[in-house]
């Protein structure tokens, strides 16, 4: 495009209404611009860390006390956490089973786990006839406000240790299930424990 040098426009009618122009412009600078009133608009979200996720089940009290009646099994229940390496710990007591308490709780969504010895120096352990389990026997769990729990057997699988599904175990389901942990297999003297796991799985019925 041929620019246009400023001097050619001298005289002419556009210089009047470039000049027109400029004074306007210069004007209006000078001059407070209104601004117009902010639209209403959503209010500031809020920190994230205050909002919450809604419990979508009922609270229930944790357990006290497991039963069951076909194995002659009544025994309280102890609470478990986990070892220093992160594995859940044992019951102190070989005549009393423990509930891993950083789980969920019999009775809500999720794999309430209970672990119990299958013997000791002393003789058998809580569990010591828990491979007798079948499909259909009825287990049932007292929780600390005197209401119970019932579960019903759907199987049971034996697992060497170095192979534990700890996502068959722990992980989370959507109704309320129960898992019985206890030793099986060989007993290695070299190292003082047997080589196996038995896992009793049950459901709420």
């Amino acid at each position: 495009m041929r620019m246009v040098r400023a001097d050619a426009l001298r005289g002419s009618g556009l210089v009047a209404v470039l000049l027109a122009l400029v004074g306007t412009l210069t004007a209006s600078a000078s001059q407070p611009v209104a601004v117009s009133p902010p639209v209403s608009g959503p209010a500031v979200p809020l920190a994230v860390d205050s909002f919450r996720s809604s419990r979508s089940y009922s609270a229930v009290a944790p357990p006290v006390r497991l039963r069951i009646p076909d194995l002659g099994i009544d025994t309280s229940l102890g609470r478990l956490g986990r070892n220093r390496d992160g594995t859940v710990a044992v019951p102190a007591d070989p005549a009393q089973a423990g509930w891993y308490a950083e789980g969920a709780r019999p009775g809500q969504p999720g794999p309430a786990v209970i672990l119990g010895h299958v013997d000791s120096t002393d003789g058998p352990g809580v569990f010591y006839d828990l491979t007798r389990l079948r499909a259909g026997t009825r287990v049932s769990v007292d929780r600390a406000d005197g209401t119970r729990v019932e579960f019903r057997v759907t199987g049971q699988r034996q697992v060497a240790k170095t192979r534990f599904p700890t996502d068959l175990v722990y992980s989370p389901t959507l109704e309320p299930s129960l898992r019985l942990v206890t030793c099986g297999g060989t007993f290695d003297r070299t190292v003082g424990h047997y080589r196996d796991n038995v896992i009793v799985f049950a459901d709420a019925p």
